[in-house]
Order: C-alpha cells, then structure tokens, then sequence
C-alpha cells in the first residue's frame, strides 16, 4: 500500500512541477496553431495559388496509378494533398524557427548583459581590495615611521639620561 502512495505522491510532485504544466499549455497551443496553419494553407493559400496556376485545385490533384472498376477501387496518388502537408510543415518549421530565433537573441542579450554585470562587479571588487591593500601598505608605513621616530626620540632620551647620570657622579 505504501508504495502506492509513494508512487501516486512521485507522480504528482511530477505533474504539478512547472516544466509539466509548460509542456502542457505548449501542446495545445501548438495543436491550436497546426489548425490555424493548416487552415490558412487549405483555405487562403492553396486557393490562391491554384488561382493563379490555372483554377487548379490542389486538395484534388492526384496521379492515377489503377482506374476504379465497378469491383475495385482505384488507386492514386494524391500528391496535391502532400504538397498541401508540405505547405503546412514549412510554415510552422518558419514559425517555429522565427520564434526561436527571437528567444536565442533574448537569451543572448540577457547573458551578455550578466556577464557584463559580473566582469563589473569583478573589476569594482579588485580596485576595492587595491584601494585596501594601498591603504593597509600606507598605514604600515606610516606606523614604521612612527615607530621609528619614538624609538630615535627614545634613544636620543636614554642619551640625555646618560649624560646627566655621568655628570652627577
């Protein structure tokens, strides 16, 4: 029983994850936009061009490879009906391409933005830990020259000592 439940939770924290759901609304719209492709290709376009070629219409173009008799069908082959599937396949290939197109421009603008962003950062952290380190190096300097400066006054006080310790004996 439990591992019903372990299956049944695995597959609903699978279905309910963003990526699931995405696919999903991708599906249907992309079987929404097939129809309306198809649509413009069987209603506007074939029309058209079969207008223009000479009131030719495609969906009925075919090459007859048996007559029908009265007991067998005949057998042809509808290539207008494939050069109709051919139209269609190209459009939604160019949609489908155009719209990745835009998307792989989009990231890419995005990742130079952050790689930018990041040499920046670097490049502003780096001159942070110079001005740091130029600070720390002028600090010890300074203390040595202080230091310095206290162990001369020292020296020159411990002589001053000396001179009046050698002059009261």
């Amino acid at each position: 029983m439990s591992e019903k439940k372990g299956f049944f939770k695995s597959f609903k924290e699978f279905a309910i994850k963003g990526n699931v759901v995405d696919m999903a609304v991708g599906v249907i719209i992309g079987g929404a936009f097939g129809k309306i492709v198809t649509s413009l290709v069987n209603d506007i376009i074939m029309p058209a061009l079969g207008l223009l070629i000479g009131n030719i219409s495609f969906s009925e173009l075919a090459w007859v490879i048996a007559e029908p008799t009265e007991t067998e069908p005949g057998i042809s082959i509808a290539y207008g009906s494939f050069i109709q599937n051919v139209l269609d396949f190209l459009i939604i290939a160019l949609s489908i391409f155009c719209v990745i197109s835009a998307m792989k421009k989009m990231s890419e603008k995005y990742s130079e933005k952050k790689r930018r962003a990041e040499e920046e950062a670097a490049a502003a952290k780096k001159e942070a830990e110079e001005k740091e380190a130029e600070e720390k190096a002028r600090l010890l300097k300074e203390a040595e020259a202080h230091k310095e400066a206290r162990s001369e006054e020292m020296l020159n006080t411990l002589k001053d000592i000396r001179e009046l310790l050698e002059r009261g004996n």
